[in-house]
């Protein structure tokens, strides 16, 4: 990997005083390698300044005088508590309450309607699960755009489930704690799908209604996955950017293994598949449907 340009320096909040930031072609070779080894995650090159910048964070954090003493330390026994801490600051997380409305619409309009029918009669089970779901918006406005079918009733076992790797951003999507202004900007036909409560200082907090539906997990999608499904909606957005191609194909083998036949796989407006699928077809924008 070639050495980008420099970036200007950091500034004081981001830095241990009198610490040295800079990075090496080596370091970056094997914080690269580190990062892909233990969470499939590949660091471009374009990403170095921005790399850099989290790694001395942690540098702070740990009291130590530079980032090359950082990488030296990930290579002893000693770190394998911090190789989490590594990831949660090299992972970004932005994302929005109905982020890529069309989704959340078609969730709301075709999909959850007719699970509820199909699913009632029987006192069937509903599952959707929320793949890198970061602070939690996501999974809320699945929530919110689940709330209108599921209406009161006890007859559908429905639930969600909400998974990251980074464990601090998790800990925050668990709190359901967020400004209100955030809720303010909602378009008007979805605020009032929202459940909230209030939490003082400009802040809002996710009724317990909205939070009982969903169980927050930390998950490596390059690991094994607990869990056994079927899912019948898989949330996988904006994750694919992050792989390469070889990592993006196994991961979705896996999530077709786990969607129900006639389950939806929705994916980001920037994303494919990484190569067409046998049992997925395009139904929209960035939905998959799964084929029998």
């Amino acid at each position: 990997m070639s050495r980008a340009t420099a970036a200007p320096a950091l500034s004081a909040p981001f830095a241990a005083p009198g610490a040295d930031i800079s990075l090496t072609r080596e370091d970056m070779k094997f914080i690269s390698a580190l990062v892909y080894e233990q969470a499939g995650i590949v660091i471009r090159e374009h990403k170095e300044a921005m790399t850099r910048g989290r790694l001395a964070r942690r540098v702070k954090a740990l009291g130590l005088s530079s980032v090359a003493e950082y990488c030296a330390f990930l290579k002893t026994p000693q770190a394998a508590s911090e190789l989490p801490e590594l990831i949660n600051a090299v992972t970004t997380n932005h994302t929005a309450f109905f982020r890529e409305r069309h989704h959340f619409d078609h969730l709301r309009k075709d999909v959850m309607p007719r699970l509820v029918q199909e699913r009632s009669s029987r006192r069937g089970r509903i599952r959707i699960w929320s793949a890198a779901c970061s602070s939690g918006e996501e999974p809320y406005s699945i929530a919110a755009s689940c709330r209108e079918a599921l209406g009161h009733r006890n007859d559908v076992d429905f639930k969600i489930l909400a998974t990251d790797i980074d464990t601090d951003i998790l800990a925050r999507a668990e709190a359901g704690i967020y400004p209100a202004e955030l809720i303010d900007r909602l378009p008007a036909d979805v605020k009032p799908l929202m459940k909230l409560e209030g939490a003082g200082r400009g802040e809002v907090r996710m009724a317990d209604e909205m939070r009982r539906l969903i169980a927050f997990k930390r998950l490596n999608l390059i690991e094994k996955w607990p869990m056994g499904g079927p899912f019948d909606v898989i949330f996988c957005r904006n994750v694919f950017i992050y792989f390469d191609t070889q990592t993006k194909a196994s991961i979705l083998d896996r999530f077709v293994a786990l969607l129900a036949p006639g389950g939806f796989l929705y994916l980001g407006h920037s994303e494919s598949l990484p190569q067409p699928h046998a049992n997925l077809r395009l139904i929209g924008r960035t939905i998959y449907e799964r084929t029998p």
